[in-house]
């Protein structure tokens, strides 16, 4: 069942992606800038303001509050209710990598808390980190066999696959990812994907 959710999950971003383009496609031409009198009678054209170009959240230097992100925000609704339909639920946990603790961060397990016997678990994790702490975490995981790669999100660092409890279709265990001022974390690296990261 869980296999299936990427895929939906891929077309709903392609829906959204059209729909997107196609509004953009119909939307009315921008209206002629307004003029008005100048020095000696001549018009000068004021340039109108576009509300795209004022600066976002972290052009201004705001950070995400991390008060603000929850199990059920760290992934996407379709997720959520495909788990929550099949009975699972949220444990919030701390963000624990190796011995250190971020506690500012975000660390949910999905599963189905309710059956004893089942050992399906999902995990999605954010923290905010500074460069310092990720240098340091980053060290130790890799002292400890983990293996770091470079990617165009950031820096993975995954689990040596012959300690791994589970693995996707390439490979890869538990896998944290970092970037610039946060990590994430998931039970595999492809669940890295599913996760919605705040600020993104």
């Amino acid at each position: 069942m869980i296999a299936r959710v990427p895929s939906r999950l891929a077309l709903t971003v392609l829906l959204a992606a059209g729909i997107a383009v196609a509004a953009s496609a119909c939307a009315p031409s921008p209206a002629p800038a307004p003029t008005m009198p100048g020095d000696g009678g001549t018009t000068e054209t004021v340039a109108p303001v576009d509300p795209s170009a004022s600066p976002g959240p972290e052009e201004t230097g705001n950070a995400v509050d991390p008060a603000t992100v929850t199990c059920e925000n760290l992934i996407g609704p379709d997720l959520v209710t495909e788990l929550t339909d099949q009975g699972w639920t949220a444990r919030k946990d701390p963000f624990v990598i190796g011995d250190t603790e971020l506690a500012d961060g975000t660390a949910c397990t999905w599963g189905d808390f309710d059956n004893t016997t089942g050992d399906d678990l999902l995990l999605f994790g954010w923290s905010p980190i500074t460069a310092e702490e990720a240098a340091t975490v980053q060290t130790s995981l890799e002292a400890e066999g983990w293996i770091a790669e470079d990617g165009s999100e950031g820096l993975y660092v995954t689990e040596d696959p012959a300690q791994a409890i589970a693995v996707d279709e390439d490979g890869y265990g538990m896998t944290y990812l970092f970037g610039d001022g946060w990590v994430m974390v998931s039970d595999t690296k492809q669940g890295l994907i599913l996760i919605e990261r705040p600020g993104a």
